[in-house]
């Protein structure tokens, strides 16, 4: 499963947001990293490094390496309609970010380990693809012997007050989850600037 596995916090401090989630080590420098701190006067970027920075972030919140989104944007650039927007729905409907807005795992590379080690269950059928693309109508649920599982039940009672996206249902009886359609663009809390990204491929 091919994943980023470099360091968390250097990138978050790059793009200046806590794009991995809450991170002592970030609020303390916030300051993008390099040896000369906050006090280093720093050039204006151009229009292709802020392009650049923003297709960064998608990519490292939602935890894709450039092939995958590269082929993720070209399916969106295919399709009628907002490309930006189309993008972050087809992000918003990979599994493993579902599990992650289920609240079934902390962050969503827990996420994707929680499903490739084949403990979550979509239709009935044990699907261990990271990147699976849900359809409107798809359940989530855990597998049987997994929902005992301790890092699942912390998360699932850590999540229980903040599982409020409106594209999804959650039964806490059974662990499972309904994909009810794609988000709109403002129901997804991202800050990321889809249109930035566009134009940077548009080049």
């Amino acid at each position: 499963m091919a994943r980023y596995t470099g360091p968390l916090t250097k990138k978050a401090r790059a793009i200046g947001e806590p794009i991995f989630g809450y991170d002592r080590s970030f609020e303390r420098k916030k300051h993008p990293p390099g040896q000369h701190g906050p006090s280093k006067r720093r050039r204006q970027k151009s229009d292709y490094a802020i392009q650049l920075a923003e297709k960064q972030k998608a990519k490292l919140t939602y935890g894709l390496l450039e092939r995958q989104f590269r082929n993720l944007f070209d399916k969106a650039n295919s399709k009628s309609g907002v490309t930006g927007e189309i993008l972050l729905q087809l992000l918003e409907g990979r599994l493993d970010n579902t599990i992650f807005r289920l609240g079934l795992a902390p962050t969503r590379r827990a996420a994707r380990q929680l499903v490739s080690h084949r403990h979550i269950v979509v239709n009935g059928k044990i699907t261990n693809i990271p990147s699976f693309t849900l359809k409107p109508g798809d359940l989530v649920t855990v597998r049987g012997p997994s929902r005992n599982l301790d890092h699942v039940q912390s998360s699932v009672s850590a999540k229980a007050d903040v599982r409020k996206f409106p594209w999804l249902e959650w039964n806490p009886d059974k662990l499972e989850g309904k994909f009810l359609g794609y988000p709109e663009r403002e129901q997804i809390p991202e800050n990321i600037d889809a249109l930035l990204i566009v134009e940077l491929y548009s080049k």
